[in-house]
């Protein structure tokens, strides 16, 4: 690539750090689903790729036009927030968004054949809410549609549901790529930084399975397992915190 078309490409995070200040008030209105009921489950085919391992899950069947966001107005306690606060679209792909995401230990918490749903909030929801976007991407920048996503971390105290689905759940990407999910800050579970677990997998793809990060925590310098290259861009929010990091799959 000429040198003249290297210099206009602006990295996602370039972008992002740039435009912080600018994006906050720009912050759109929206709200996740509540997801208090569960969905029928799916999976993913497997089809040619026979030694691909299927994403331990049960959902039903993959969403042909899934939004990004949902809007829905609810007055129950505990409830999802009506104004959900979204950055920016995240730009083009640039120098920094054709680089696999780097995996990491799935934990000893994970729970297998969450509910479907963009939101964790339930009634008695408490906690700084977190609205976290982004994209699931491939090495050349190439959304992937129908992505199963499987996020779960503890409540804001620190404590992982381990008879239940609070705070666990999986979703599918859009025909962008995009994905949503409204939740809480999570607490400081012990002995580590504060992170979300998650497991991607694009259709007929491998499982990756990782962790995402949050900026300037006082514990990531002294957390073994914290890598810099999973955190996420998070920005204050009129309604608690807006976060976005996009997953690239090999």
């Amino acid at each position: 690539m000429p040198d003249e078309a290297k210099k206009r490409i602006i990295s996602r995070r370039q972008f992002m750090q740039g435009s912080a200040a600018a994006t906050v008030g720009l912050l759109l209105a929206a709200c996740g689903a509540n997801g208090a009921d569960e969905v029928t489950p799916s999976t993913i085919a497997q089809t040619a790729a026979t030694d691909v391992p299927a994403m331990p899950t049960n959902a039903s069947a993959v969403p042909t036009d899934a939004a990004a966001t949902t809007v829905i107005a609810t007055s129950e306690p505990g409830a999802a927030p009506t104004d959900i606060p979204l950055l920016q679209p995240t730009p083009e792909c640039g120098d920094d968004d054709d680089d696999e995401t780097p995996a990491q230990t799935e934990g000893p918490y994970y729970t297998p054949n969450t509910p479907e749903r963009t939101s964790f909030w339930e009634a008695g929801t408490t906690g700084i809410r977190l609205v976290v976007t982004g994209q699931v991407l491939t090495t050349g920048c190439v959304p992937v549609a129908a992505a199963l996503i499987d996020f779960w971390h503890t409540d804001d105290n620190g404590v992982y549901d381990n008879e239940g689905y609070k705070f666990r759940g999986h979703q599918f990407t859009d025909a962008n790529g995009n994905f949503t999910l409204d939740t809480i800050v999570p607490g400081l579970y012990p002995g580590r930084t504060r992170h979300i677990h998650v497991k991607v997998q694009g259709p007929n793809m491998p499982i990756l399975t990782t962790q995402l990060y949050f900026p300037n925590e006082p514990q990531n310098a002294r957390d073994g397992i914290y890598s810099p290259e999973l955190l996420m861009e998070v920005q204050n929010a009129a309604d608690g915190q807006a976060a976005t990091f996009n997953f690239v799959l090999a």
